[in-house]
């Protein structure tokens, strides 16, 4: 009975023993920085030459973590390479994660970012899905606005002009074996962009793509994965071989609507009654959390007239929006997420047919136009709203 009582009072100090050696480990800290400035400047593109993703700034935010320390000091280096063994996980098990934010310069040289705490609780959720190490997401938006301000010459003037913005995560251990990573690297590049879409803010045809898919219930969808976007590629290049900008992704023999490529998707409906219906679908699984999907909503739910608008979360197919096209009661649709902000859609091509989306503005529908100008505002600082700019200090 005395071994008995013995076993089980070391199993009851176990957990308590783990509850110490995770509190010791260091969090990120932004204060323990340490800058090092390039001494070879880039040259600054023209903002007609900008092609998303393909030039960056000087400098790079970096910061290692280990099991056994936690965060490490955080570094901002010039821009270069990344040197990892060919065993590192993150290659062949795909531990890796990411998230796309963006930099804009108002009317005063001030360099803003949009709602990056969202960024950061996603990031977090997507961290923690994979087995990677979650942080302090004010600490990392500290250490952003340093290598803003550092790099402050690359963020680019001008309406559809901003500083793209990757925070990426990835397991560093150098193993064949499938566990969970003891390191880990954070690091933030920043590319100065244009429009995403060469054409400007004029409306895209989407493919609605139901011989593949993209996401499903109880998977990661609505995490920012790599692995998420390396088999979509071959889809979308045969959707452009068609003649498609992007797919719209369809899930399921009812054909319910998730997601476009690299957007949230929102189609306005005409009610029998008159009334009209802003439709997204939810949040199931299946679709990534859009930041600027959610801010359309807030702003749509508190700025629509309540007695024209619903603003709804729910799901929908893709012969829904067939049936009220051919009734005369499809008003528009749009895209909407951080590369491409909001994206009119103007035609759905679907099983060999086209469904034609009205753009009554010519480039765009009404309400998408006072969507993509609402954003704007508040992104370049020209409108205040409940303290989703941050400024960079």
């Amino acid at each position: 009975m005395i071994l008995k009582t013995s076993s089980l009072l070391r199993s009851a100090v176990q957990p308590r023993q783990w509850l110490r050696y995770t509190s010791t480990v260091a969090p990120l800290e932004a204060s323990k920085l340490i800058v090092e400035k390039t001494s070879n400047p880039k040259p600054k593109l023209p903002k007609d030459k900008l092609v998303f993703g393909k030039t960056f700034t000087d400098h790079m935010l970096e910061i290692e973590w280990t099991k056994e320390k936690g965060w490490h000091t955080p570094k901002i280096s010039p821009y270069h390479n990344l040197s990892l063994d060919p065993s590192t996980i993150v290659f062949h098990y795909a531990f890796e994660l990411f998230e796309g934010m963006k930099a804009y310069k108002d009317t005063n040289g001030n360099i803003r970012t949009f709602r990056g705490d969202k960024n950061m609780i996603r990031m977090n959720k997507s961290a923690e899905r994979i087995a990677l190490p979650t942080f302090d997401g004010e600490e990392l938006q500290k250490l952003i606005d340093k290598l803003l301000l550092l790099d402050k010459d690359f963020v680019p003037e001008g309406k559809g002009y901003s500083l793209y913005l990757r925070p990426t995560l990835i397991g560093t251990t150098a193993s064949l074996g499938v566990g969970t990573p003891d390191r880990a690297l954070l690091f933030v590049i920043a590319s100065p962009v244009g429009p995403y879409y060469s054409s400007g803010f004029k409306p895209v045809s989407l493919e609605a793509t139901d011989y593949a898919v993209r996401a499903w219930p109880g998977g990661v969808g609505d995490k920012k994965l790599g692995a998420n976007y390396a088999p979509c590629v071959k889809p979308q290049l045969e959707a452009a071989q068609r003649g498609f900008h992007q797919n719209l992704w369809l899930f399921g023999e009812e054909g319910y609507v998730t997601e476009v490529g690299t957007m949230n998707c929102f189609v306005a409906f005409e009610n029998d009654d008159g009334t009209k219906e802003l439709v997204t679908a939810p949040l199931d699984g299946t679709i990534l959390e859009g930041v600027t999907r959610d801010s359309i909503l807030e702003l749509a739910r508190e700025r629509l007239p309540s007695d024209e608008w619903t603003v709804s979360e729910r799901k929908y197919t893709i012969y829904e929006i067939e049936e009220k096209a051919n009734k005369g009661q499809l008003i528009e649709a749009f895209g909407a997420g951080t590369a491409a902000v909001v994206s009119p859609i103007n035609n759905i091509g679907f099983r060999g047919k086209n469904i034609k989306v009205p753009v009554a503005l010519g480039n765009s529908g009404e309400l998408t136009a006072t969507v993509a100008e609402w954003i704007r505002k508040i992104q370049y600082g020209e409108e205040e709203f409940k303290n989703w700019s941050r400024v960079a200090k």
